[in-house]
């Protein structure tokens, strides 16, 4: 049995005194939750929010990392960095890191390497475009990226990463794939990783579907049968939606 995970990207929003009231908001209501909670919050509220969930479930995570561990790179921070403020979970790969930020599959495969090795547990994010559906590309290109993120990562390696499918053209669109449309393409995703590692893996490998979840969609798109969380944008700087989101 998978154990479902909801994670909150809260991309750049809020400052440290506002992340530390949303905890204090949020950590007696996810308490026994048959759900792991993470939020993903910017740098600077990392370690204030590390601590500030100390002693509750709920974990915390980063929006990326560089791929060597020192270096000279200007405005980067390392996965060293992260674990030593004890971070859990870095999301990898995001679609707007693809868009903006230049971020390739080639230094996305890098990212999830060097994660691991410092035992932070990446959730890996893949996607179309919305020209890509058009054009029915959307179970290769998916499929690929999956592939090539996960070059050269072991059996047991896999099994602690945490992937996300979020098409592009649902990131901050207030577009969704309806549920189905979701499970099919992280169906496609499973039988990718059944590909590389056989199905005994491919079964335990958690897999979210992030693009415009909210309160309102949440529980429908929980209940497919290959949906194992969401990976939540705007909604999750809301505290009240946020407890209904982990509570779906």
């Amino acid at each position: 049995m998978r154990l479902p995970i909801i994670a909150g990207n809260w991309k750049m929003h809020k400052t440290i005194k506002e992340a530390t009231e949303f905890v204090d908001k949020i950590k007696d209501q996810v308490v026994g939750t048959d759900v792991e909670v993470v939020l993903c919050v910017p740098y600077t509220s990392l370690e204030a929010v590390k601590k500030a969930v100390d002693g509750t479930n709920i974990k915390v995570g980063a929006q990326n990392m560089h791929w060597e561990e020192n270096g000279a790179y200007t405005g980067e921070i390392s996965s060293t960095m992260l674990r030593e403020i004890g971070i859990d979970y870095c999301i990898i790969g995001h679609s707007e890191r693809r868009q903006y930020f230049n971020e390739t599959d080639e230094t996305v495969n890098k990212k999830v390497h060097i994660a691991l090795k410092h035992k932070i547990n990446p959730i890996l994010c893949v996607g179309e475009t919305l020209e890509q559906r058009e054009k029915n590309e959307t179970d290769h290109v998916v499929k690929n990226q999956v592939m090539k993120a996960l070059k050269d990562i072991s059996a047991q390696q896999v099994k602690e990463i945490v992937i996300a499918y979020e098409p592009i053209w649902a990131i901050g669109t207030g577009k969704t794939a309806t549920p189905q449309e979701a499970n099919e393409v992280i169906f496609i995703i499973r039988e990718g990783i059944k590909e590389l590692y056989g199905e005994d893996i491919c079964l335990e490998v958690r897999i979210q579907y992030g693009g415009s979840v909210k309160p309102s969609n949440v529980e429908e798109i929980m209940n497919q049968e290959d949906v194992d969380g969401a990976l939540v944008g705007g909604a999750s700087l809301d505290p009240e939606d946020f407890v209904k989101l982990v509570n779906f």
